[in-house]
């Protein structure tokens, strides 16, 4: 194990009760040894990448922990099995998508796993709710490309037990 420090997931699902299942996820996180829940985004609607499709749900959470990079990629993975994920084609329709995009300063370049996630500057349904938990580091970020996605505010809200 490693010093804690702060780590980003990005949340998405558009498949059955989207809501629970991002709201499962942050849950299975604050209840994941080593893992403490510092702070989710809003909640965002967002058109699919890949196959037509239902629109996604999308959030970002920031977490502190002294886990691994592959820890917390074990940890999301866990996640989205208990929300009965089925993966069936890339950028396919999934009930849960927990990825991550940033574990402090640790890089990893490995056939599963790349961090910084390879694709976070380019895809505005997950820049758009970093910013909402680290604006700085979203910030720092080159200009998202106009047609990076229509990204929808909504009026859900997920919530972190203390």
């Amino acid at each position: 194990m490693t010093s804690e420090r702060r780590a980003f997931l990005s949340l998405g699902s558009n498949l059955g009760d989207r809501l629970a299942h991002l709201q499962g996820a942050v849950d299975g996180l604050a209840a994941t040894p080593g893992i403490t829940v510092v702070a989710v985004s809003h909640v965002y609607e967002t058109e699919p990448i890949g196959p037509d499709q239902p629109d996604y749900l999308n959030a970002v959470v920031a977490v502190d922990t002294a886990l691994s990079a592959r820890e917390v990629l074990e940890a999301g993975q866990r996640l989205e099995r208990d929300a009965h994920r089925v993966r069936r084609e890339r950028w396919g329709p999934r009930s849960l998508d927990v990825d991550v995009l940033l574990v402090g300063d640790e890089v990893v370049d490995e056939l599963d796993l790349e961090v910084p996630h390879p694709r976070v500057q380019e895809r505005a349904f997950v820049r758009i709710p970093l910013a909402d938990v680290a604006p700085d580091i979203e910030a720092s970020m080159p200009p998202l490309d106009p047609d990076a996605g229509a990204v929808r505010t909504t009026d859900l809200r997920l919530t972190v037990q203390v």
